[in-house]
């Protein structure tokens, strides 16, 4: 079993990316909003719910994947590095898969700011995250994220056996998969 986290800033091409991965893998995409979309306008007004049932489905699948014969599944998610919380996820997450030996890899993705924002518009993004389809409102929560975390890591900050840092900015996805593919003999 093989785990590739996706990892990166609001609309750097996680997603993506994962699904140009999974075209020429045998690897299935789980990307964060699978799990997000499902219960955000549900529990829209009750934030603590709709993070617990996110934080449970998400425990479900992993789990129950983590046990199966599959190839290896590429999960995405925006880790904010100055995030004790945010590290204990991956952590749990690594642990989850290291109970069942699967090889895990970090993939992280940085893109220029502006090239973001207007990523943050692009039909396979709207296609595939209804949460993002109020571009107001998914435009405000870019900006309020960018103020609050630090979305890349800095130098030599992750001490991870199997990690690769690309930047993006001006790269196709199926460019960036490609090299993922590559640097990891997925």
């Amino acid at each position: 079993m093989k785990l590739v986290v996706i990892f990166g800033p609001h609309a750097v091409g996680k997603m993506t990316v994962g699904q140009e991965l999974a075209k020429i893998t045998d690897l299935k995409l789980f990307h964060n909003h699978m799990t997000i979309d499902i219960v955000s306008d549900l529990f829209a007004n009750i934030p603590d719910e709709r993070r617990r049932l996110i934080e449970l489905f998400r425990h479900e699948i992993f789990d129950a994947y983590s046990k199966s014969n599959e190839y290896g599944m590429i999960f995405t998610y925006m880790w904010a590095l100055d995030s004790q919380n945010d590290w204990d996820y991956i952590n749990y997450l690594e642990n989850i898969f290291k109970l069942r030996n699967s090889e895990i890899y970090y993939v992280e993705l940085e893109a220029d700011y502006d090239i973001r924002i207007g990523r943050n518009k692009t039909e396979n993004r709207l296609l595939n995250k209804p949460t993002k389809r109020n571009l107001e409102k998914s435009e405000q929560l870019f900006i309020k994220l960018e103020d609050k975390y630090r979305l890349n890591s800095y130098e030599g900050e992750l001490d991870k056996e199997n990690y690769i840092k690309i930047n993006n900015t001006s790269m196709e996805p199926a460019e960036a998969a490609k090299i993922i593919k590559e640097r990891f003999k997925l």
